[in-house]
C-alpha cells in the first residue's frame, strides 16, 4: 500500500509560480515512475507531467512543456512540480499518482497509474 499526499496549492495570479509536493509513504517509494495529473471542474482528469524512478527520465504534457518542470527526491520520498507562467486555464486540482510498472515508457493514461493522493487546489487568477 502506497499513501500519497499532496501540498502547495494556492491562488495566484497570471504569470505566477507555484510549487507543489506530493509525499509518499508505505511501499518502497524509489523504485516507480510518478506522474502528476490534473482536473478542472466539468473535465476530464489528463496527464501532465511523468517521472522515471532514478528522476532520469520525464514527460509533459505539451500544453505545459516549458512552463512546468517535475523532479523528485527518493531520500525525502518526495515529487515536486514546480509550476512557473501559470495561467488561468491551469486552474484545476492537481493529483499525483504511482505507476509500480518496472521499466520506463511513457504512460499518460490514468489508469496506468496505481495510486492516488487526494488532490491539492491550484487557482489561477486573470
Amino acid at each position: 500500500q502506497v499513501q500519497l499526499v499532496e501540498s502547495g496549492g494556492g491562488l495566484v495570479q497570471a504569470g505566477g509560480s507555484l510549487r507543489l509536493f506530493c509525499a509518499a509513504s508505505g511501499r518502497t517509494f524509489s523504485n516507480n515512475a510518478m506522474g502528476w495529473f490534473r482536473q478542472a471542474p466539468g473535465k476530464e482528469r489528463e496527464f501532465v507531467a511523468r517521472i522515471s524512478w532514478s528522476g532520469g527520465n520525464t514527460y509533459y504534457a505539451d500544453s505545459v512543456k516549458g512552463r512546468f518542470t517535475i523532479s523528485r527526491d527518493n531520500a525525502k520520498n518526495t515529487v515536486y512540480l514546480q509550476m512557473n507562467s501559470l495561467k488561468p486555464e491551469d486552474t484545476a486540482v492537481y493529483y499525483c499518482a504511482a505507476d509500480f510498472r518496472t521499466g520506463w515508457s511513457i504512460r499518460t493514461s490514468f489508469d496506468a497509474y496505481d495510486y492516488w493522493g487526494q488532490g491539492t487546489q491550484v487557482t489561477v487568477s486573470s
